[in-house]
């Protein structure tokens, strides 16, 4: 967009045009698409869109405003319930046990070797080489420097406070319990609202 206004500036008689692919990435919400509009209009510079209801060029002033208003709140419509069902998604998964994310690189028996080496003084970039990855898309492959340091790291802070992470799993087990379906005994305690 600064490159349009830039030319606009310089040629100011010449027709400028600012083309996206689709309104939705133009902005993010209806109110910012609004105002990206205006800024287009103030510059003199012209809108396109390659796909979406207002393909073409499209000039968002005078009457053609309120079309843009309305097709930009459905794009903020559409970007919401992509987030919703995502998050719905995301969260079916997590209640399987299923998290996403990477594969774990550094096992916990890989761990063990690298706290055994590093406490016969040798250093993360000796032991690297000599680690290999079990599982997952890097099979076969040494661990980065960076991931065994941050295994180490979050084993360091698993040490320093291990009453929270305790506290932090059973926490997680009773909420996977309490959200259980079925039937429940006189002795489940009912979960917290």
């Amino acid at each position: 967009m600064k490159t349009a206004r830039e030319i606009k500036a310089h040629a100011p008689h010449c027709r400028v045009i600012f083309t996206v692919y689709e309104m939705k990435r133009l902005g993010c919400d209806a109110a910012e698409l609004t105002a990206l509009a205006d800024h287009l209009t103030a510059h003199g510079l012209v809108l396109e869109m390659l796909a979406d209801p207002l393909q073409g060029m499209y000039d968002p002033s005078g009457a053609g405003r309120l079309l843009f208003a309305f097709f930009a709140a459905m794009a903020e419509t559409d970007r919401e319930n992509i987030r919703e069902s995502t998050l719905e998604g995301l969260d079916t998964a997590a209640r399987k046990g299923r998290h996403g994310g990477r594969a774990q690189i550094i096992t916990d028996d890989m761990l063990h070797t690298v706290l055994r080496r590093r406490t016969n003084g040798e250093s993360v970039e000796q032991i690297q080489p000599d680690l290999i990855i079990p599982t997952g898309k890097r099979k076969g492959q040494n661990p980065s420097v960076e991931s065994i340091c941050r295994a180490l790291a979050e084993h360091g802070k698993a040490q320093a406070y291990p009453e929270a992470v305790e506290q932090a799993h059973a926490d997680f087990a009773a909420l996977q319990v309490s959200e259980l379906p079925g039937p429940r005994t006189v002795d489940q305690p009912e979960p917290a609202p």
